[in-house]
């Protein structure tokens, strides 16, 4: 018996994955530290986000491709697709800043204007609705153990990356064998990390260039440690990371600056859907 038109609008109803929301659009966006390259980098939690949130303004700041590791064993075409993004956006009439990091200083070889579309720049001063000025800037100008250790820094970088292959290779056994995912090794490099980000000293640091600047605060990136507030006399805004803890600092049309940070989940979820969905309304505003 042949279906009806009916029963196969149905069928057709159940089996279309709805439809992804429209991209949440801000005056300003600001991302740093994405490592692409990096075994660490969490793509795919970058594409989604990139996917649903546009900017006029769409500022990139520092170690957004990672140098300091062999890029080409860990790229796929979903970093691609990022890169295909944020040019499109650009195409379309979107600013992009580029601000290199540390991990991507390479690109500090070339400050300009690239393509009419793209800005490279060491630094920049960023002018919110509200009539606010930031200094934006990476940070690793502010980090001390970065510059009197540089070498060791590097090492670091590169255990790193030789930890977190470890961890995928203990997992894939693990799961030939029908055992569960383990993530002590990555939760040991992330305490390691805390650990190095011990204290406040560089917030200070920052804080004191944003008032040498004579700017009403400062935008950056580096020490993967998210932040919003005002407690050095000026506003201090650190994007976070996108290895652990997936945010971004949000402008709103009125000049508000936002945290945006992942949904929380439930234990009953699964690791596969974490932060793949943002808050509609940012946690911290200043």
């Amino acid at each position: 018996m042949k279906p009806s038109e009916e029963d196969a609008g149905k069928d057709s109803a159940k089996t279309q994955k709805p439809p992804t929301r429209p991209a949440a659009h801000y005056r300003s966006l600001f991302i740093s530290d994405l490592h692409m390259g990096a075994r660490s980098c969490q793509v795919d939690r970058i594409l989604d986000f990139i996917k649903r949130n546009n900017a006029d303004t769409i500022y990139l700041v520092g170690d957004i491709v990672d140098t300091w590791t062999p890029i080409g064993r860990n790229w796929s075409p979903a970093h691609d697709e990022v890169l295909h993004i944020l040019l499109r956006r650009a195409q379309e009439g979107a600013r992009l800043v580029y601000l290199p990091g540390n991990h991507d200083a390479f690109f500090r070889s070339y400050f300009g204007t690239y393509f009419d579309c793209i800005e490279i720049a060491d630094h920049v001063y960023h002018e919110a609705a509200d009539g606010r000025s930031y200094l934006v800037l990476h940070g690793d100008a502010a980090d001390g153990f970065f510059w009197r250790r540089r070498l060791l820094s590097r090492f670091g970088g590169f255990l790193d990356h030789i930890m977190r292959g470890l961890s995928d290779g203990l997992n894939e056994v693990r799961r030939t064998f029908g055992l569960a995912e383990t993530s002590k090794i990555e939760n040991t490099i992330a305490r390691f990390n805390r650990m190095l980000r011990y204290g406040n000293r560089f917030e200070k640091r920052l804080a004191a260039l944003a008032r040498q600047h004579d700017r009403d605060g400062v935008i950056c990136g580096h020490f993967h440690k998210a932040a919003l507030h005002s407690d050095w006399g000026v506003v201090y805004a650190n994007c976070g990371d996108w290895v652990e803890s997936f945010t971004a600092i949000a402008e709103t049309m009125d000049g508000q600056l936002h945290l945006l940070k992942p949904v929380s989940l439930t234990s009953s979820e699964t690791r596969a859907q974490l932060a793949l969905e943002f808050e509609d309304e940012p946690r911290t505003a200043i």
